[in-house]
């Protein structure tokens, strides 16, 4: 019995266990880190590193000594017939002796270590293989700085799509009220009837934007979801809030900073891609130079007409050698000379690429502030113009409920006022997503 208790404590815990590891409630920094985590473009970069150290020793292991070894066994179904003067055994000059040389089954068992001592190719490869492993890290850092921004811009688009919705349905909610109270109006012989379609008009229109907005909804969830590695349909539940975010992602201090584009992670990754070319130059003049290796080989051989080579009377015969190998070359034909000036042209060009890669940077960073800046002004901006077309739409309804304004005006200051609204709650996510757009540009979530 206590037994089955401790298991069943045990299932209970790791269910528990794994049901942690979904969440269920995030905000959008508890959204980031998970994504840096579980986002499968991230793993898969962390993978390559992974990989990257793993062929980092394979190109170090290759110098280190290599053991083989070999076992051959040979039976010959006919064996070669060899002719010899007979006179050797005895016989008339002139004829010849059919004889037959060794024994019809042999085995061969052998071990050879060979080292390398000196490979101009193999020292290149070491540092190959060091700036192959910085290349993957950097590209994982920059695998990183993507997914933090599709994150944001995800989540944002969520948050964007839920105050939509409540914006929507409340407009719904007056939209109906006004056309209840104007239909008995109408009833009553005191108003148009035009006044009712017009609200008609005005309410089935946001009633389409809602069904589309419910829409869109749902697909931003899933595609949250996704960039999270979560499954297109769990279900999440987002802390945060839009107007707060957007309050939050106001910092003129940003502005301010220096971008330094040599500390970017595409200049980074600019300047490894000119290291590899360096380093293709040095393997090309490395071809020029002589290589020497060492062997030892050690092994042994029996012979036997029969397969006896299991039997321990079976005689069996060592042998072992050492030895080195240099191998110099002297004339390609011009072959590596092509070579080596094909790999200096490539080398030449990359430098031309890191400089261009340095000037798209700076500009990067200045159009990111520049629309920084814009979309906390334009927020700014938007806030003034919803008040304004809040108090244009409350008049209009006071003067048309009065009789002294028409359902078309009406008409004209609640699709200000639904224009107004929508264009807030986009100006909120501008200010997240430019931010964003900044700190990548600036590489400040991994500087800092």
């Amino acid at each position: 019995m206590r037994k089955l208790l401790i298991l069943i404590t045990c299932l209970l815990m790791v269910s528990i266990g794994f049901s942690q590891e979904i969440p269920t409630n995030l905000s959008l920094q508890e959204a980031i880190d998970y994504a840096l985590e579980n986002n499968r473009q991230s793993k898969n970069a962390a993978l390559d590193i992974e990989a990257a150290k793993q062929q980092k020793w394979e190109t170090t292991a290759s110098g280190l000594p290599q053991i083989s070894a070999s076992v051959d066994y040979q039976n010959f179904l006919k064996q070669q017939v060899q002719v010899i003067p007979a006179e050797f055994f005895g016989g008339s000059p002139g004829e010849f002796q059919e004889v037959v040389f060794g024994t019809k089954q042999s085995v061969n068992a052998f071990a050879t270590l060979n080292q390398k001592i000196f490979d101009g190719s193999y020292i290149v490869g070491l540092q190959s293989a060091k700036v192959f492993l910085e290349i993957s890290k950097n590209a994982k850092t920059k695998t990183d700085l993507e997914v933090r921004k599709a994150v944001i811009d995800a989540y944002g688009n969520v948050l964007l799509t839920e105050e939509s919705v409540f914006i929507l349905e409340r407009n719904i909610a007056v939209l109906e009220k006004n056309l209840f109270e104007t239909t008995k109006i109408y009833e009553n012989g005191l108003g148009e009837e035009e006044s009712v379609e017009q609200l008609q008009i005005t309410l089935s229109s946001v009633k389409s934007m809602l069904n589309n907005t419910e829409r869109l909804k749902t697909l931003a969830y899933q595609m949250l979801n996704i960039t999270l590695g979560l499954d297109v349909y769990n279900t999440l539940i987002l802390t945060d809030n839009l107007e707060t975010l957007a309050e939050n992602n106001m910092s003129l201090s940003l502005l301010e900073t220096e971008g330094n584009p040599q500390n970017t992670i595409d200049y980074q990754i600019a300047e490894n891609d000119t290291e590899a070319k360096s380093l293709m130059v040095k393997l090309e003049k490395s071809k020029a130079l002589p290589t020497l290796n060492a062997f030892v080989n050690g092994g042994y051989s029996s012979f036997s007409d029969k397969f006896n080579f299991t039997n321990s009377s079976q005689p069996w015969f060592g042998s072992s050698l050492v030895g080195v190998n240099l191998s110099i070359p002297i004339f390609s034909s011009g072959m590596r000379s092509a070579a080596t000036q094909r790999a200096e042209i490539n080398l030449e060009k990359s430098k031309i690429d890191l400089t261009e890669t340095e000037q798209k940077i700076k500009l990067e960073i200045a159009s990111a502030k520049s629309n920084y800046q814009f979309a906390i002004e334009d927020y700014e901006n938007k806030k003034k113009n919803l008040e304004l077309a809040e108090r244009i739409e409350n008049k209009n309804q006071t003067k048309f409920f009065e009789g002294i304004g028409s359902s078309f005006e009406l008409r004209q200051a609640q699709t200000q006022l639904y224009t107004a609204q929508q264009e807030l709650l986009q100006a909120m996510l501008d200010v997240i997503n430019s931010k964003a757009a900044l700190e990548t540009a600036l590489n400040s979530p991994i500087n800092n």
